[in-house]
């Protein structure tokens, strides 16, 4: 088993790297400076009593603020992973791990994680397409409860599979593992994209399917396609066309608040700092997710993970959090979602039934 797990694991340091590269950055834009707010010029608040909290599966946060699924399977992965939840447990925030099947497969266990990150909530993941395979629901559940996790992600990457080398292709059946995990485990099941965006047919699909939450994960954020494409060995041009696929953040985020009302909605995919995360909220996501700008914080040698100074980050996305709601005049969460906004220039106005 240790064998045939070592390419997986190599795969996912070799990820780590690339995703640090300028050169797999997403060619689109993710859409939030397409929403702007409009300013408060007699804000009658106390920037020091603004109210950011919020509850996620169960857990109170600090800020509907997401640490979003970056890597996992080998000890580069563990230690990165080891901090994040370090700082995820400081800054009171949501951590959602890197998939899980190389560390379980390799007989790793994440169980120091829940040490590390005692009170937030902690979110699994697996891949779609491995969870259609011959023991995937076990699998599920095995990385459910080695983390002790609040839930589970199942992560839909159907174009980084096309072009990743050693990339599956056999789809047939995910849909109904997915439905299969939702009845056999215990926690809310999660399903998320990696950078190509859910649709809002998909998106109401999955809800109908039982999925407790969907995150949008649109383009303009990681491009894992540009990351399988600069694995290749051998000339990747097949795939040039392909390269920035996907539907933008922001515009999934709209079609799917709109189309799934009352339905728990995570927004991720090129949200760069607190102002994106507001906008995130703003549009009707219940829990905002940052991935690269972590990572690149925590690996400002891209060697040693640095806590510190990905909890400065994180600080400082609460601070600009904080920000957005004293320059709109809105003392918390519930009120910001009544201000006033402008998408492409124009009043827009954002239900949120």
């Amino acid at each position: 088993m240790a064998t045939r797990c070592k390419p997986a694991a190599a795969r996912k340091d070799a990820h780590i790297d690339l995703s640090m590269s300028p050169v797999t950055k997403s060619g689109v834009d993710s859409g939030f400076d397409r929403l702007s707010f409009d300013h408060c010029a007699l804000p009658d608040l106390q920037f020091a009593d603004l109210d950011l909290s919020q509850t996620f599966l169960g857990r109170p946060l600090s800020a509907p603020l997401m640490i979003g699924a970056m890597t996992g399977g080998t000890p580069r992965a563990e230690a990165i992973n080891a901090a994040l939840a370090e700082v995820a447990q400081s800054q009171k925030i949501a951590f959602a791990v890197g998939s899980q099947r190389a560390a379980l497969e390799l007989g790793r266990s994440a169980k120091n994680l829940r040490f590390l990150a005692p009170d937030i909530p902690i979110i699994g993941n697996l891949g779609a397409v491995q969870l259609a395979q011959g023991g995937g629901v076990a699998l599920a559940q095995a990385a459910i409860e080695d983390l002790e996790a609040d839930a589970i992600a199942i992560h839909l990457n159907p174009l980084q599979e096309l072009i990743q080398p050693e990339g599956e292709r056999d789809w047939r059946g995910v849909s109904v593992a997915i439905e299969a995990l939702v009845k056999a485990v215990n926690v809310p099941v999660i399903v998320k994209e990696v950078g190509a965006g859910i649709n809002a047919d998909i998106a109401a699909q999955l809800f109908d399917m039982g999925v407790s939450a969907v995150d949008v994960a649109g383009a303009g954020g990681t491009n894992w396609a540009r990351i399988e494409a600069a694995r290749h060995k051998a000339d990747a041009s097949l795939y040039d066309p392909f390269l920035d696929w996907g539907m933008t953040t922001i515009d999934c985020l709209l079609a799917v608040t709109a189309r799934c009302k009352g339905r728990l909605v995570i927004a991720s995919g090129g949200v760069r700092h607190g102002l994106d995360v507001m906008r995130g909220y703003w549009l009707g996501a219940d829990m905002v997710s940052v991935a690269g700008p972590m990572l690149r914080h925590l690996l400002n040698d891209n060697k040693t993970p640095a806590a510190k100074d990905l909890d400065a980050f994180v600080e400082q996305i609460h601070e600009q959090m904080r920000m957005t709601l004293f320059l709109t005049g809105a003392d918390n969460l519930k009120t910001f979602r009544d201000v006033a906004a402008r998408l492409d220039g124009l009043r827009f106005n954002q239900t949120h039934d």
